[in-house]
């Protein structure tokens, strides 16, 4: 997948919050970073439209980019967006460069199937809940997935899905896991719908009465018979 996105950058020379709002304001430009590799941090310019289209590809997010500054390219990835508080308009980027020959940690996104035609849904009527939508997975830069794949066909109510049930590419190991199996955690899972739910507990609270109720009764009468002799 590496080189699968390119962004053209520019050196940014005037650094600062307000050169940063110059740019973005009479530009439309957006303010970046570059850094890592054991090389010095570079502000970058980046262009507005160029950034937002690319964005629109979820696996932009996870993917190894070719950063174009000048006559030459740098790989990274994205590792964060600024964004402004109430117009959700892209702020600020960093992006992370890297080595093809050495692991990273990158979250990667779910993309759940047979939702429509799961078991529980289908035939008995639950609601479908998500945990998550992403999981950490360390791989080398080439082998990170786009996403993960969690098949729901087979899940009935009261099922829960875990990490491990997951399957990975080769290659690919999830951070939780590693840490042990206490940290297999639900990704996702089955329940019965509200109003089921609070029926089957009015129903057992209903039988809880009548087995008291039962019980009382059998007590009275055993008073009765007390009172006689």
């Amino acid at each position: 997948m590496s080189g699968q996105f390119e962004l053209n950058a520019e050196v940014r020379q005037d650094v600062g919050k307000g050169a940063s709002r110059r740019l973005r304001r009479l530009a439309d430009h957006i303010p970046a970073i570059i850094y890592g590799a054991g090389k010095d941090a570079q502000p970058l310019t980046l262009i507005r439209k160029d950034l937002e289209k690319a964005l629109e590809n979820e696996a932009f997010y996870t993917q190894v980019i070719n950063i174009k500054v000048g006559g030459s390219a740098e790989k990274a990835i994205l590792k964060d967006l600024q964004r402004h508080p109430s117009r959700d308009r892209v702020m600020h980027a960093d992006f992370l460069r890297i080595d093809e020959n050495v692991a990273i940690k990158v979250h990667v996104p779910l993309h759940f199937i047979n939702e429509e035609t799961c078991v529980g849904v289908k035939m008995e009527g639950g609601v479908i809940q998500h945990q998550v939508t992403d999981v950490e997975v360390e791989c080398l830069p080439g082998n990170i997935p786009a996403y993960l794949e969690v098949d729901m066909l087979k899940i009935a109510i009261g099922d829960i899905v875990h990490l491990s049930d997951i399957v990975l590419p080769e290659g690919v190991v999830s951070v939780e896991l590693a840490l042990g199996e206490d940290h297999d955690l639900a990704v996702a899972s089955v329940i019965a719908p509200r109003g089921a739910a609070e029926e089957e507990a009015d129903e057992a609270a209903a039988d809880a009465g009548g087995a008291d109720a039962a019980a009382d009764d059998a007590g009275d009468e055993e008073e009765g018979d007390d009172g006689e002799d």
